[in-house]
């Protein structure tokens, strides 16, 4: 499944841009009337309005002014932060450090009761071991060049895997047989991580599916992603964290887990690949 910018942020933005024009029609307005009281050029209002530029919290402001509707600004704004909130990049998402990114996440952590997760890349967070996290942040820290807090980012992880045990809740978790060979953090951390998810496995509100690597696979590897209940979908890229709530993009990313779902291991089949992998990392 291919992602860019998302179509669920481009449709909010769309939104909000037609309740922009709305607002200038009601008003008995043109483009240019408007541009002319709020001190525009003619394409900036054109561009707004065909959402082809987003508008900034005070470009809402001006035009709700300039429309006589000053009591619908608040709420175009909220739509506004809710549009750019869609999509972040990782920059702006661990600017103030890797503590704060994954203590973000805790409030939707705590009102989601099925979680469905899918990598591609390493072990979902909920069920990683310490050393584990500790070499992946670390990683990301030095790459990124972020301020050294992975120390504490890991706590915030740790504190995080309490949903797993807490609640009526359930978890499907699907990685690719090549998460299990990838190497992160050595042979030792390997081994540890490897061991857990054995443990991990025998929860009875717990999934755990390996998708094997086969040169006749039905359904490819895609990014990775994780599905909380129906309302959300969370999508990790090389670029940027996105964050999609339309139902029908939910839906694709539903189904898309269904399938990968259908191709995977699980039980004794899914020990004996990471059984496997242990062996190879001995």
């Amino acid at each position: 499944m291919a992602v860019s910018a998302s179509s669920s942020a481009q449709r909010a933005r769309q939104a909000l841009a037609e309740r922009l024009a709305e607002l200038c029609r009601d008003a008995g307005l043109s483009g240019l009337d408007l541009a002319e009281r709020c001190g525009w050029s003619r394409s900036k209002s054109s561009r707004i309005m065909n959402a082809r530029t987003p508008p900034s919290a005070e470009d809402i402001r001006a035009w709700c002014r300039a429309c006589g509707a000053e009591g619908q600004a608040e709420d175009l704004i909220a739509s506004l932060r809710t549009a750019e909130g869609m999509w972040v990049d990782w920059r702006r998402m661990e600017r103030a450090g890797l503590k704060q990114a994954q203590e973000a996440r805790l409030p939707l952590y705590q009102r989601t009761r099925r979680f469905r997760s899918y990598s591609s890349w390493l072990v979902p967070g909920l069920i990683q071991t310490r050393p584990y996290t500790a070499a992946a942040l670390q990683s990301i820290q030095r790459r990124r060049g972020l301020v050294d807090d992975v120390a504490e980012a890991v706590a915030a992880r740790m504190e995080r895997q309490r949903v797993l045990y807490e609640g009526d809740r359930r978890f499907a978790f699907l990685v690719e047989e090549s998460v299990l060979r990838a190497g992160i953090g050595g042979a030792e951390v390997m081994s540890g991580q490897l061991g857990h998810l054995i443990s991990i496995a025998s929860l009875p509100h717990v999934s755990l599916g390996v998708v094997p690597m086969k040169p006749d696979r039905e359904r490819w590897p895609t990014e990775g992603f994780w599905i909380y209940d129906t309302a959300q979908v969370n999508v990790e890229l090389v670029s940027g964290y996105l964050t999609l709530t339309q139902p029908t993009e939910v839906g694709m990313y539903a189904g898309t887990f269904a399938e990968l779902a259908a191709q995977a291991l699980y039980g004794a089949a899914a020990r004996t690949l990471i059984t496997s992998a242990l062996d190879a990392l001995a």
